[in-house]
């Protein structure tokens, strides 16, 4: 006897790979959801870590911006301090130099020379008085020029007066005082105090 099948198989393939393709369909689906998923948890993780180092490399240059201001307060306080040394080295290399100023203005003023005002202005003197001839002017320069602490005497004005019924000359005269090396300043006062 012939079987002869009447059910509709092709019916019945065609509802299987339509359910084949759905499942595969929702399984590829799924896939690409989870690929799609992973890439982009990914993705966040590294703008996560790049915006750690970000935040790193942030938080370090706040603290080398700090560290670089404290250096630039530091320099200028050792600058000032520098600048505050160098004074002081200077007033202890000239505090004498008054002192000597004084004794060779007193060594070398001739007997008929008076003084009526000595001024400094750092090294730079003005010398006013008073002479009784315009040689005893000539002989003061002369033995300014001599000193060894003493020099570029030169005579401003000089003008004859009338004091107390006496004649004068007043004159008006500038000179240098030398700066000279600590060495210096030691071998000149031996010398000076040798004189004595």
């Amino acid at each position: 006897m012939i079987r002869i099948n009447l059910l509709p198989h092709r019916e019945i393939k065609r509802k299987a790979r339509q359910q084949q393709i759905a499942v595969l369909a929702g399984m590829t689906g799924f896939l690409g959801i989870i690929a799609v998923w992973g890439i982009y948890t990914f993705i966040a993780g590294e703008i996560e870590y790049q915006n750690g180092r970000n935040q790193y490399l942030d938080d370090q240059t706040a603290i080398l911006d700090k560290e670089i201001t404290e250096i630039r307060e530091i320099k200028a306080q050792t600058q000032e301090l520098l600048a505050r040394k160098q004074i002081v080295e200077t007033l202890q290399n000239s505090r004498s130099e008054v002192v000597h100023l004084l004794d060779q203005l007193v060594r070398l003023l001739p007997d008929g020379v008076y003084l009526q005002s000595i001024k400094q202005l750092d090294h730079d003197i003005n010398l006013v008085g008073y002479a009784q001839s315009n040689a005893w002017v000539s002989m003061l320069m002369r033995n300014l020029e001599s000193s060894p602490w003493l020099e570029s005497a030169l005579l401003i004005e000089i003008k004859a007066i009338t004091i107390n019924n006496s004649r004068q000359n007043e004159f008006n005269m500038k000179i240098k005082l030398k700066r000279a090396s600590a060495d210096g300043l030691s071998n000149l006062s031996f010398s000076t105090t040798g004189q004595s």
